[in-house]
Parts: C-alpha cells; structure tokens; sequence
C-alpha cells in the first residue's frame, strides 16, 4: 500500500521551482531586508506569526528569507476546487476554517490542526497569519485562537521538542506600489514551553490570553505600529514629514555604526508614533494642533496626487536631478519595451478593475510577472530568431530580460518627478509640513 504523501514532503520539482519565484520576488521590490534573523531558533520546531497587510505577497516575502521549506495555511473557500486544492496542497499550503464560514465549518480545524502538529514534529516551520485577514494599514488587528491552539496541542503531543512561535513583522514602502521596500524584523521568539510552565496554574483558556496578548505585544513590537485610531491617517502622515529629520537624529546618536536607510526609517516612524502618543497625554492642546496640521495635509496632498515619496525624500533637489537624468538616459529603452510589455500592463489594468481589495494588487501584478513575462520572452526571441541574424537576436534578446522591471522604475521615476514639482509649487501644503516639524522638534517661536 502506498504511503499517503503529506504536505511537507520533499519535493524535487517545489525545490527547483524555488529558485524562480524567489528570483521574481526580490525583483518586485528594489530592496528586501531582513533583520534579526539570528534570533530564528534551532533547537526545536517554528511557528511564524508574521503580520499581514500584503495579501499573496506576505507569505512569499517569509517563503524567501531563506531555503527553508515552510507549510502555510490559507482560508479553506480556496480549496473547494478538487484541483486548485491539490495545487494548493503541492505548494505546501493548508485550508483552514474562519468563524465567517460557520461554527459546523470551524469544526473541521481539527483535522488542519492535526496536520500541523504532525509538520511540526518534522521541524519542517509552520506559518500562520494570527490576525485571520489582512489589512493595508501599518497597524495590528486582534489574533485568533488558532495559532495558539495549535502551539498548545503541538507542546502537548512533544513534551521534549521546544516549540516556539517566532513574531514577524512586515513593513512595506507602498501596499499597492510594485517595485517598493520591503523590511522583516523577526521579533523576539516565544518558548511554548518556558511559557506554559511559567503560567501552569491557568486553565487552557487563560493560558490562550495570556499567550495571545505576549504575541500581539511583540509583533506590535516588530513592525511600524500606529494605533487604527480616528488619528491614524493624520499620524502616517506626521511620521512621513519628519522622517528624515528623525533619521538624522538617530544616525547622530548611532555614530559608531552606520544604519541601514530602511533600519532608519523603521526606528523614526516608531519613535515619532511614540512621541505623539506622549504628546496626546501630556500635551493634549499641542498634539490636537499636530493632528489637525496632519489631517489637512494629508487630504490636501492626496487631493493633489502627490506622493508621500515627496515629501519623506531625504535630499529633495539631489533626488529630482537624478530621476531626470535617469529618465532621459533610459527613455530610449523604455519606450519600445513599453509596447512590447504592454500585455502584462493591460492584463494588470483589466484584473485590478475587478478587485475590490487593492491590497492585492502587488499579488497581481508580481505572479502576471512571473507567468506571462516568460512567455513573452519565448514569442520575442522566435521572432527575433526567426527574422535576424543570430549576432542581432542574440543581443536583442538579453536586452529584453530586465523590460519590465526598467520600464516601470522609469515611469515610476517620472511620475515621482512630476509629484515632486507639485509639492515645489504648493507652497500651502509646504507650510504645513514645517509647522509640524516645528511642533515635532519643539522649535515653535
């Protein structure tokens, strides 16, 4: 009788695979940080408790930090095609149930549960989104019981196996922008075990709280938190206008070490949510003046489109010559390989006409990306082949691999152009921006 495959197996094809859509991944982004990697335990089994506001692009950010296989979980309505489900399943990933589907339907968790206790006694890392869904916003939403029930039976079934669930936090330049940042803070890991037997007088249920509010804590920890208050447009919209300014000051106060520009920006956008928060405290008259200031801009500059790129740009004047001069230089290139990327582009634009949820936009456009581009690649070279000489084809070909990825940093490039000669010229929303950083670093006269 063969032996039923399971999830996490080996899979020769899957490891190859691995390697193209990891390659794709880090061409999406112009930078992708990790940071704290060394605190990734490995004496025992993982859980990661990353956060989620990236739709596909979560999970494939945490497939690439490393080689590593890891099982994850997806929302169960997926699987109701018998072949989508076994495609999902071949990608390591398994269903689960939401309390949305019905508590019959939540029932039939156990059996994912089960499988995942089995994936973890492999020491094969298993990955669950503890906030259920995804949300766009740099922000947390409340952790379910999953994660934690499964940490729990887990610890139970290998009483001499550490467990731990690992925090990570995601912080993306843009949610809906292709070709952004992207940084990881792997926060500090919870020992399953160290913790059950630290609170051994709490029932299972209060051993669930206790756990649930130690992992929103420390992701909270991880990422670039505002709270989802009334305030949170006006917050983002502080920390952007200060942030270079912020990440001047702590480059100062780090002067035996040189921080990483998105390291910077992580440490700034924290500190100035943290600032704001004391001054609402403290100050309430002073911070009901800031958060006004940073509503107003925040709708006067979205009503003019322009970007927050704009306004956080640590060198304004540097930065505006250089994306001229990288525009003039790659136009050239950019426009002819704009028509012959042009499939992709009209693909993306007719699906994101479909979405409701422009969080999946980057999803999107990153696995258009990965499929139609090499096809493409095959037309173009046969046609090339077939209609010059190989001395011609062969140069014209190796030209075309990098079209998309050129072809879109130039108009990105010229579109922050023209958004930075918005803000030159709107000097009312200029104003603004410098009494908040006056308020900010108390230079009010």
């Amino acid at each position: 009788m063969a032996k039923q495959k399971k999830v996490q197996d080996n899979s020769p094809l899957y490891n190859f695979l691995r390697y193209y859509v990891d390659l794709a991944l880090f061409l999406s982004y112009r930078n992708v940080r990790y940071v704290g990697r060394e605190r990734i335990p490995t004496d025992g089994a993982i859980i990661y408790a990353p956060n989620h506001t990236n739709a596909l692009m979560d999970a494939l950010v945490l497939l690439a930090m490393d080689r590593k296989p890891k099982v994850f979980v997806a929302r169960a309505d997926i699987f109701r095609n018998p072949k989508l489900a076994k495609l999902l399943t071949w990608l390591k990933i398994m269903p689960v149930m939401r309390i949305r589907d019905g508590y019959e339907e939540v029932k039939k968790n156990n059996d994912t549960f089960e499988r995942a206790v089995d994936v973890l006694r492999d020491k094969i890392p298993f990955c669950i989104f503890p906030e259920g869904t995804h949300q766009a916003k740099f922000s947390s939403l409340p952790l379910s019981k999953g994660i934690f029930r499964i940490a729990l039976q887990a610890q139970e079934m290998m009483p001499d196996m550490p467990l731990y669930i690992v925090p990570v936090g995601m912080r993306y330049g843009s949610f809906f922008r292709f070709r952004s940042t992207v940084r990881v803070q792997i926060g500090e890991p919870i020992n399953v075990g160290k913790f059950i037997a630290a609170h051994n007088t709490l029932t299972p249920a209060e051993l669930m709280v206790e756990m649930k509010e130690e992992l929103t804590e420390r992701m909270q920890n991880s990422i670039f938190y505002i709270p989802n208050d009334e305030h949170y447009d006006a917050k983002y919209e502080i920390c952007a206008a200060v942030v270079k300014q912020q990440a001047k000051r702590l480059k100062g106060v780090s002067a035996t070490r040189r921080p990483h520009q998105l390291d910077l920006h992580f440490e700034a956008n924290n500190l100035t949510v943290n600032q704001i928060e004391q001054m609402i405290q403290n100050e309430p008259a002073k911070a009901e003046q800031l958060l006004r200031l940073g509503d107003e801009a925040s709708k006067m500059r979205r009503a003019q489109h322009i970007s927050l790129a704009s306004v956080s740009v640590k060198y304004p004047t540097l930065s505006r010559i250089l994306k001229v001069l990288f525009v003039l230089v790659a136009l050239p290139y950019c426009i002819p390989v704009s028509v012959l990327t042009l499939p992709i582009n009209m693909l993306c634009a007719f699906i994101f006409t479909k979405l409701r949820d422009h969080a999946f936009r980057n999803s999107v456009r990153y696995l258009i990306n990965l499929l139609v581009w090499p096809l493409l690649m095959i037309i173009y070279s046969i046609v090339a082949y077939a209609t010059l000489p190989w001395q011609w084809a062969l140069p014209i070909t190796l030209a075309l691999l990098p079209a998309p990825i050129v072809a879109h940093e130039t108009w990105r490039l010229l579109r922050l152009g023209i958004s930075d000669i918005k803000l030159l010229f709107n000097s009312e929303l200029r104003a603004k921006y410098r009494k908040i950083r006056e308020i900010v670093f108390n230079k009010l006269k």
